[in-house]
């Protein structure tokens, strides 16, 4: 049954075949549900889930008509399900390769959308015109700081094309390995924000003794220095004080020739959208997500790209995105993914459920299957056409993939490294989270979180449960939210200055 035809109900219902229902609102104990003809036996807090039939242990309790875990002692109908009587345990899925692969319905040429974007050189197109400041290790980041914060103020006010200058910074660079994939990992993630057309002009600064090297860098990814382009150290340099002034200096000289830098219309094929969820809810998976996903579809018709990322939380719902693909190959990839990633946690002492995390569970979500069948409706429809390692550029045009963690700054940093040039993060706990070069839309996947937190909130999803919009009226707001935003208007999270600390490499293998 469709989320918006119940709209009377007490309870959400996804699926006829489904033996639970989610609560619209905090249900009372002894409660009748008359459209499921039960009676609750225990008060049921909103967005959780009560039973609707007798489930046996041991039996899969079922929601979007899919397993999201087993019943761990008998469950009454009418009773709460959640942690104390839901458990995870192995299952086979049919990954189906292909199955539910269909050819996209593209908007013709001239009726695509548009946008108000910054044609770089090289053809990518830019949605904001910063000047970044980036560190090849800890040791530089302090300095890298007060470089940027020198620009602070009404220092850009000649310069009106010019979004600002931000310093990103991390915690690794040295203590690691020379090689292998953790060193690999950090090369490219730095290498995709040197080069993001989100970056009108950029500024590498190091230590000069670390084991991730500037000039390694310029080799390996053939930087060339230049008008827009510098980079050093500060052993070289002369020290704290005078590496500060240096990059000031550096910076100033680049502020002209990055202003020259203006908006003109281009297609909204080229925007790359990355996806995003945290501090989700159970109606993450009922609203905003799937909105969302209806929103990538439409950008995907116009000739766009979506990336899907946050690997262990599709884990157990990845069957439905190998039904989606063309190639077997492709499905092929994001199983070497998911089985690697089962190695990694295991040789770490974690496991693949040891999420959701404590404030997905007081929202309602029970174990990593039901956060996934959630995270997945992100993807939208259309067919899965790549899938790429963590901060490899994407390049394909549809909807992709990409190998991430979870944790929403690890992976967003990924998608931003790859060429995310927009962000979309639903929330239903109330994420506050920005990821600058790159604007980032949140989405609201109730309306309660919506009000309580509306200084942070764009759109507002919980209309769909409300009522008042059906998911395909949501994502074409979204979109249309999106094509704004992306043409240079602030989102909440830009209004409020965040950004600056959400750059968090994905950190791999021994600290040394």
């Amino acid at each position: 049954m469709d989320i918006e035809t119940q709209q009377g109900a007490l309870t959400i219902r996804l699926h006829g075949a489904d033996n639970v229902v989610t609560a619209k609102a905090t249900i009372a104990a002894g409660t009748r549900l008359a459209d499921e003809n039960i009676e609750t036996r225990d008060e049921i807090p909103v967005s959780h889930k009560v039973a609707t039939a007798a489930i046996e242990t041991g039996q899969p309790v079922r929601k979007y008509d899919q397993i999201i875990g087993f019943a761990s002692t008998p469950i009454a109908p009418g009773e709460h399900v959640h942690t104390h009587n839901l458990a995870m345990k192995t299952f086979e899925r049919d990954y189906a390769y292909g199955a539910d692969a269909k050819p996209t319905d593209f908007v013709t040429e001239a009726e695509r959308a548009t946008f108000q974007g910054f044609v770089r050189a090289d053809g990518r197109v830019g949605t904001r015109n910063y000047v970044g400041v980036l560190t090849s290790v800890n040791c530089s980041a302090t300095v890298a700081r007060a470089i940027a914060d020198a620009f602070r103020g009404d220092t850009l006010a000649d310069y009106p094309n010019v979004d600002g200058v931000v310093a990103l910074v991390h915690g690794t660079g040295c203590g690691m390995a020379g090689s292998g994939l953790g060193f690999e990992l950090l090369q490219n993630t730095l290498d995709g924000y040197k080069r993001h057309p989100n970056f009108g002009g950029a500024l590498m600064v190091g230590l000069g003794c670390e084991v991730n090297q500037i000039a390694g860098m310029v080799d390996r990814h053939g930087w060339e220095m230049g008008e827009t382009f510098q980079a050093m150290t500060i052993q070289d340099t002369g020290g704290t004080r005078a590496t500060v002034q240096r990059g000031i200096e550096q910076i100033k000289d680049m502020l002209g020739e990055v202003n020259k830098a203006t908006r003109s219309t281009v297609p909204a094929g080229e925007l790359k959208l990355g996806l995003e969820c945290g501090g989700s809810d159970a109606y993450s998976g009922l609203t905003a997500n799937p909105a969302l996903g209806a929103a990538a579809d439409l950008l995907v018709r116009h000739g766009g790209t979506a990336i899907l990322a946050e690997t262990p939380e599709i884990y157990g719902a990845e069957h439905l995105l190998t039904r989606r693909v063309e190639d077997r190959a492709i499905a092929d990839k994001l199983i070497k993914h998911i089985l690697w990633w089962e190695d990694y946690t295991a040789k770490n002492g974690a496991e693949m459920n040891n999420n959701p995390s404590p404030g997905n569970k007081a929202g309602g979500l029970t174990t990593i299957l039901e956060k996934s069948l959630g995270a997945v409706a992100k993807g939208g429809t259309t067919n899965l056409i790549d899938v790429y390692q963590y901060a490899e550029p994407v390049t394909a045009k549809g909807f992709t993939f990409m190998n991430t963690p979870g944790y929403d700054v690890v992976s967003v940093t990924g998608m931003v490294a790859g060429g995310a040039n927009v962000v979309c993060f639903t929330t239903g706990r109330g994420s506050v989270f920005g990821c600058k070069p790159v604007p980032c839309i949140k989405l609201a996947t109730n309306t309660a979180m919506f009000r309580r937190m509306e200084e942070d909130m764009d759109v507002n999803c919980g209309v769909i449960t409300d009522g008042e919009a059906s998911v395909r009226e949501t994502g074409r707001v979204i979109f249309d939210t999106i094509l704004d935003v992306a043409s240079g208007r602030p989102s909440k999270s830009e209004a409020l200055g965040l950004g600056d600390e959400e750059f968090v490499p994905w950190h791999i293998g021994a600290v040394m």
